[in-house]
């Protein structure tokens, strides 16, 4: 029976219950443009992890374009995507379009005029009225499973009612079939709007679908598929009765067409679209309730639960019931899969916060990462499915040194040697002869561009390769990753190689400058770049999407080291000083993210818990314009998160948290292990934002940090909040890394 359901849902709101969790996530927080940035967000109705994410498309999305734009007037379609970040391109993607009148199968002839009024965006659901061309409306809902998803569309009264299923844009060679015996419309889309960035040419990729309607069509037709024009797209439609609610689903897969329809069989074995929907609010619910907030307002748990709303839906699921098609090998594996690893983005903060509140996927995800490096012969660093040569540095090594730091044991730990040893020794083919350009077509694997010289030189010559500066760096740290890798599994020489070669960023400090400063193969210093450059050259400069000022503090793992080149604490804290008073910091990109927590290490973590308060007021708002940068996979989300909590992972693969500055008065963690860790900050506030006392279980904690295993075994760190700086945590200093 439907109404014990009914007052089930309405009854928290008739008597003043607590709201659960999922109630406050916004999923159009960061869609639209605002005097705060650009989010790049979409509102994803899918499980945390989805293969195939569903969304409203308000524009053909392409590299640097996403489907969804708070902005746009009309709909053109609601897609299956795959594309993780408005910097990305989209794979294997089919979109849906309801629509009466004569057949429109361009995206810019089909679209219909909504009203965000009219519109209900939930990560359960999404519902809209889109309105037709003789004023009638459309009214369409949409709910989904891990691969598959269910719609509804109630039809007007009178006309055409038909629903457009597009499988290829124009120039795509996709393929539709239609079967009126079983409701279906089947095929492909082979589009990867990656693939020129890239070694691999993948013949066999192809996202398959299977869309199948509860009703039987009165008419189902394909389109496009034998002319010659290869500015048509491709597809089919069905036509049904006016004034019917057509139910659809859809199957998606990597793997064949039967496939999506096993999907479907699955996930969607029945045609009741309350049912998917109840299940899909379970799978959010579950994840979201892990984390409680006492003290916030409604729109503070707003901003708080879409920004972990957000940090769940990466990387994504690749596989389907044990088996998965490799985009490294072009062939179909038994195994779990993951995909879509921003990881110069997301080792920073986006894969501790999974290490919190999805435990137990890293195992999966670890492992997803070993079989490419089998599959292709690198781990991968930005896969969307397949290598893109995208960013610097190989910090799966990161991701793996992490997961062993923390206790995670379900993946091979001999092949994830194998393959961060291969990242820190092996240079790329045809490492000397290129410059290894930012997103450069027609390249191998770059892993780590500049090694040669790396292991010649102590660093990456600015005149040899490109970015060369900003890979010294982050190389460096990704060697510190490395010898953590060899120290748990007791290869002691190993360990004490990578340590050592890991004080490389220590060769490009310009003690003239006080800061970092790429150097040439002579040895010379190359232009310092940024508004200090007086030659206005970047490239020269050798940094990755900032200047010197970016990156002087980039090595996570060598704070206490910088802190003796610049001449200890007090010279450390003034040069953070000038950096943020200068305007270099830039919260809306990654390299900025760790610096407001670096005062803890000049002995002055007061300005810490005022840095972090001011950056997630500018930075982060509550409606849709309220998300600066592109979210990057949830590590925008995840900065958040974590100095709400107040607590930051600095480096983050080292198991320790700097401490910032507790917004709420309570928030609380539900680990994978049982046990609950809790933040309670009592007399918080928006003025009351610094440290006077902290205490660990009820014993004094004086130092401006704590480990993963304080947190695991479910503590209680408490705080004393007041209006004025304090000298708690001051007397603290990290211990530098020695060289021999």
């Amino acid at each position: 029976m439907r109404f014990p359901v009914v007052c089930l849902l309405v009854a928290p709101a008739l008597f003043g219950a607590e709201r659960e969790p999922l109630t406050f996530v916004n999923p159009l927080i960061g869609t639209a443009k605002s005097k705060i940035g650009y989010g790049g967000t979409m509102p994803f109705v899918s499980p945390p992890f989805a293969m195939t994410n569903w969304t409203p498309q308000t524009r053909q999305n392409k590299i640097s374009i996403t489907s969804y734009e708070y902005g746009d007037p009309t709909i053109t379609g609601f897609i299956g995507t795959h594309q993780p970040a408005i910097w990305m391109g989209d794979y294997g993607y089919i979109t849906l379009m309801p629509q009466t009148g004569a057949l429109q199968t361009a995206a810019e002839a089909r679209g219909l005029p909504f009203s965000h009024s009219d519109e209900t965006a939930q990560p359960d659901y999404y519902a809209v009225s889109l309105r037709t061309a003789d004023g009638k409306t459309i009214r369409a809902e949409l709910t989904a499973t891990e691969r598959c998803a269910i719609f509804r569309f109630r039809f007007p009264e009178s006309g055409t009612a038909r629903v457009l299923v597009e499988t290829s844009r124009p120039g795509v060679a996709g393929f539709a079939a239609v079967d009126p015996t079983t409701h279906e419309i089947t095929g492909f889309n082979p589009h990867r709007m990656d693939a020129h960035l890239g070694p691999h040419k993948l013949p066999n990729f192809k996202g398959y679908f299977a869309v199948q309607f509860r009703q039987a069509p009165l008419k189902a037709e394909t389109y496009g598929l034998d002319k010659q024009d290869a500015s048509a797209s491709r597809g089919a439609y069905a036509e049904f009765r006016p004034g019917e609610l057509v139910e659809v689903r859809v199957g998606t897969s990597f793997l064949s067409v039967e496939q999506a329809r096993e999907n479907l069989r699955r996930e969607i074995p029945q045609w009741n679209f309350e049912a998917v929907r109840g299940r899909l609010h379970a799978a959010w619910a579950e994840k979201l309730n892990r984390l409680q907030v006492e003290g916030a307002t409604d729109r503070e748990k707003t901003r708080l639960y879409t920004a972990l709303y957000h940090t769940l839906l990466y990387p994504r699921v690749f596989s389907e019931y044990g088996r998965y098609y490799s985009a490294f090998d072009d062939q179909a594996h038994q195994g779990e899969s993951y995909t879509a690893f921003s990881m110069w983005d997301t080792f920073r903060a986006e894969s501790p916060m999974l290490t919190l509140f999805a435990a137990e996927r890293i195992d999966g995800m670890i492992t997803a990462l070993l079989q490419n490096f089998q599959e292709g012969g690198w781990m991968p660093k930005w896969p969307n499915p397949s290598y893109t040569n995208i960013m610097i540095g190989t910090h799966a090594d990161s991701l793996v040194a992490e997961a062993l730091r923390k206790g995670f044991k379900g993946f091979d730990r001999e092949l994830a040697w194998k393959a961060v040893y291969k990242d820190a020794m092996t240079p790329p083919d045809g490492d000397t002869t290129r410059r290894w350009l930012d997103r450069e077509e027609g390249t191998p694997y770059e892993a780590r561009a500049g090694l040669t010289y790396y292991k010649q030189l102590g660093y990456i010559p600015t005149d040899k390769t490109d970015e060369a500066a900003s890979r010294t760096l982050e190389d460096s740290y990704d060697d510190w990753c490395v010898a953590q890798v060899a120290k748990a599994l007791g290869k002691e020489e190993d360990y004490r190689f990578f340590l050592r070669r890991s004080l490389n960023d220590r060769n490009l400090f310009n003690p003239a400058l006080g800061l970092m400063n790429g150097k040439t193969s002579d040895g010379r210093w190359a232009p310092i770049g940024g508004p200090a450059d007086t030659q206005g050259n970047r490239s020269e400069a050798g940094w990755t999407e900032g200047d010197a000022w970016a990156y002087t503090w980039s090595p996570l793992h060598d704070q206490a080291g910088l802190v003796q080149l610049m001449g200890g604490r007090e010279a450390y804290g003034k040069k953070l000083d000038a950096h943020f008073s200068g305007g270099h910091n830039v919260h809306s990109n990654e390299p900025s993210h760790h610096y407001a927590y670096l005062y803890d290490f000049a002995g002055q973590p007061w300005k810490t818990q005022a840095k972090v308060r001011e950056l997630a007021a500018a930075e982060y708002g509550f409606d849709e314009g309220g998300l600066d940068g592109d979210d990057d996979c949830g590590q925008m989300s995840a900065w958040l998160l974590f100095s709400a909590m107040g607590f930051y992972p600095v480096n983050p693969a080292s198991g320790e948290f700097m401490i910032g500055s507790p917004m709420y008065s309570q928030m609380s963690i539900r680990l994978q292990n049982g046990k609950t860790f809790r933040v309670v900050a009592r007399n918080v506030s928006a003025a009351n934002m610094y440290i006077q006392s902290a205490m660990l279980d009820g014993k004094p904690l004086n130092d401006p940090l704590i480990t993963w295993e304080q947190i695991q075994a479910g503590a209680t760190l408490a705080f004393e909040m007041g209006p004025k700086p304090s000298r708690w945590g001051s007397a603290w200093q990290a211990t530098p890394i020695s060289a021999k």
